[in-house]
């Protein structure tokens, strides 16, 4: 197999310049065990870090051996070392009524928040859910409470739906969208329901049972109200994505030594080297290896059969044959990581060794970090 650099990620999470670190990739590859293993382990060498999921399962909190997380940041871990361990989980709605009380008078935002408009938006637009990660990232970042900030990424197939989340929903909601809507809802008629239908994907159940007034009321009173709030969210969404190609955040692309996952991180990496986003390197989790890799799998099934035909040994047979199917799979394995490599000849990476089973406590995590470490 062709050698890629080895990922040294002690070096950046004990980088005091190191603000941000996301962890993306496609779905179940192990990102969320990753940004919480890279956390605890950040904290345990001195940094106070935050682990916030978008994954709306509750995965990080499982591997912690908690039942679950929320909107808020909460102390899991406090290590000799002098660091600190906090994790949440997004919740996508309550994000966007905080944005909502943070930029309008109370008035206002209670018109807002009580819009069925508003209440259809925040928690079913396309887009939405990245976005309003990106807006707690930027809340967090906006704090300066914690040095060190992880981020596990939704699981999306495609790293557009994340690095795109912000400009899309900030050039739908900016100032100059609101006012080309705000003219058919004034003018009356089935137009502004018909621009509605087409530019908020909106057919919920509520929006079915109101009559046609009180549709046109509703918009114009969302419309109105969201003018002011939102007229510079195109801004916000500039100032998130250059934030993610700040020299302080690092992008880790998490796969798994199988094809599709292989494929898709290979995505990742070059569309993040098009938005000149900060890549650190490649995290291959549950790579399968062996402690008799000398046995090759040819070898282990001639002694199998061997045994077999002579009716001798039959456990022994059948460790042989496990042992060669394992091979033959770690083969695969090197097979899918050799493109990589060979596509991608300078990226950084790291493998993680498959676990017996899943992590779900800090101990388990610190021993994920400990490999992590391994370069």
């Amino acid at each position: 197999m062709r050698t890629a650099p080895g990922l040294d990620l002690d070096a950046i999470i004990d980088d005091p310049g190191t603000r941000i670190i996301v962890c993306c990739g496609s779905g179940g590859v192990g990102k969320t065990t990753t940004a919480a293993a890279l956390g605890l382990r950040a904290a345990e060498r001195g940094r106070c870090a935050v682990v916030l999921t978008v994954d709306p399962a509750r995965r990080l909190a499982q591997s912690m051996g908690l039942s679950e997380l929320d909107n808020t940041p909460r102390l899991i871990s406090e290590p000799e070392g002098g660091g600190q361990l906090f994790a949440m989980m997004l919740d996508m709605k309550r994000t966007f009524d905080e944005i909502i009380e943070a930029h309008a008078d109370p008035e206002r935002a209670r018109q807002i928040l009580t819009n069925p408009f508003y209440q259809s938006l925040s928690s079913s637009f396309s887009g939405t859910q990245e976005y309003m990660a990106m807006e707690k990232l930027g809340q967090l970042r906006r704090s300066d409470e914690w040095d060190l900030i992880i981020v596990d990424t939704p699981p999306s197939r495609s790293a557009l739906d994340f690095l795109d989340a912000p400009e899309r929903l900030g050039r739908f909601l900016d100032g100059r969208f609101i006012r080309l809507l705000m003219a058919p809802a004034k003018a009356g008629g089935r137009s502004a329901f018909k621009l509605l239908n087409a530019g908020f994907g909106i057919v919920a159940g509520a929006m079915t049972k109101l009559l046609g007034a009180q549709v046109l009321k509703d918009l114009q009173t969302f419309v109105s109200a969201l003018d002011a709030v939102f007229g510079g969210f195109r801004q916000r969404a500039e100032t998130t994505y250059k934030l993610l190609q700040a020299p302080g955040t690092a992008f880790l692309v998490v796969a798994a030594p199988e094809r599709d996952a292989m494929r898709e991180a290979s995505y990742f990496v070059e569309r993040l080297a098009e938005e000149r986003m900060p890549l650190a390197g490649l995290v291959i989790n549950r790579v399968h290896l062996s402690p008799a890799g000398g046995l090759s799998a040819a070898r282990s099934t001639a002694g199998a059969e061997d045994l077999e035909s002579r009716g001798e040994h039959e456990l022994t047979a059948a460790v042989l044959r496990l042992h060669a199917g394992r091979m033959q799979l770690a083969a695969r394995e090197r097979r899918e990581q050799e493109h990589f490599v060979s596509a991608h000849p300078t990226v950084p990476l790291v493998q993680v060794p498959a676990m017996s089973e899943d992590v779900h406590d800090l101990a388990g995590l610190r021993q994920i970090g400990e490999l992590l470490a391994r370069a």
